[in-house]
């Protein structure tokens, strides 16, 4: 019997989202701390078969953290005593800000999913640098052989209008690349105003081309690059972003962002109009997030890194993400309903298959 989905129904659901993620992730942070990463790694630690090799950095495992649990480079080195093969951090933007006003994060438990509105709440650039590379620094030393993969998320900050977005997101670039394993343009959030609109690759082309030449040069080598997508987009928009990736030679995309939609909940309606605006992830997301993805890989073949996102809550889902054309996977919403031994547990099923 799983113990952790009665700890959280005794102890979490009743209590505000975003102050249940505070104390959990607290205490996840309290344990590095007093000591037990070594003995959770012992624990934790994928299987040498899962390693996987993309982007030209080598993964302990092929499933990752998405962006939005770390959102300020806080506690990297406490989430990969978890078994996570990568963290990604963010999203970070060039100046620091607060987001948007609370409450802003929602459970839908019957859906096994979250609305959230956060709005990019981080520290800012030059403040999440210096925790991310004393975080690479640390974990090299940690792990003897493959260590994981920190990647960070990089947005728009919000008083910045788009016609200053590229300026804005170049801020972030100087300050982030020279420390970040790999670099991903987020251009797909819902909670910061008109940020959807730069997924126009008329928009989209002179933002990448300038974070990739600025990346490159802030960290003295090329930075793996990529660029984070709504699910909402139609097909034919995901076909051009798929045709940019190719002609700009980025080093991947990451499928997919959270959705605006409301389709097919279970929860009663009033407690999703109570929920309000903001981008809905978790099971919901699975259908549609699978469907983008192979749509990608029809596009890309194996010439770009296609990271899964939306959705996955099991090892089996992994695998159908891996089998459908993905190299990498991420989860985040799972995670706050499966608890802390999640990733762990998806290893597990991983290997019995490569075994």
């Amino acid at each position: 019997m799983r113990l952790y989905p009665t700890v959280f129904r005794i102890c979490f659901s009743w209590m505000d989202a975003e102050r249940a993620h505070t104390i959990g992730f607290s205490l996840i942070k309290a344990a590095h701390r007093a000591g037990a990463g070594a003995a959770l790694r012992r624990l934790t630690r994928p299987a040498p078969s899962l390693r996987t090799e993309a982007m030209g950095l080598s993964f302990p495992s092929p499933f990752g953290l998405a962006a939005g649990f770390d959102k300020e480079g806080h506690g990297i080195e406490a989430l990969t005593d978890l078994g996570f093969g990568h963290i990604e951090v963010g999203t970070i933007t060039g100046a620091a800000q607060p987001g948007n006003p609370r409450p802003r994060l929602f459970r839908l438990v019957q859906d096994r999913a979250v609305i959230n509105r956060m709005g990019f709440n981080n520290d800012g650039a030059a403040a999440v640098a210096p925790r991310v590379q004393q975080a690479r620094l640390n974990l090299q030393r940690s792990y003897r052989t493959i260590r994981p993969v920190i990647g960070v998320n990089i947005g728009k900050t919000k008083a910045v209008e788009l016609s200053d977005a590229v300026a804005d997101y170049l801020a972030s670039t100087r300050e982030l690349a020279a420390v970040a394993d790999y670099l991903v343009v987020n251009v797909s959030s819902p909670n910061t105003p008109g940020l959807r609109l730069l997924q126009n690759v008329q928009t989209l082309r002179p933002l990448l081309t300038s974070v990739r030449r600025t990346a490159n040069e802030a960290a003295g080598r090329r930075v793996p690059l990529l660029v984070k997508i709504a699910p909402d987009l139609s097909d034919e928009d995901i076909a051009d972003v798929a045709a940019l990736a190719l002609e700009l030679q980025l080093d991947g995309i990451i499928c997919t962002n959270t959705t605006i939609g409301r389709e097919a909940l279970t929860s009663n309606p009033g407690i999703v109009a109570a929920a309000g605006d903001g981008g809905l992830s978790g099971a919901p997301l699975k259908s549609r997030s699978i469907q983008v993805l192979k749509a990608l890989k029809a596009a890309v073949g194996d010439n770009l890194t296609l990271i899964s996102v939306g959705g996955v809550e099991t090892g089996q889902d992994v695998l159908d993400r891996l089998d459908a054309g993905a190299t990498l996977v991420q989860g985040y919403t799972a995670f706050l309903y499966e608890g802390p031994f999640w990733a762990a547990g998806i290893n597990r099923t991983l290997a019995a298959r490569k075994g």
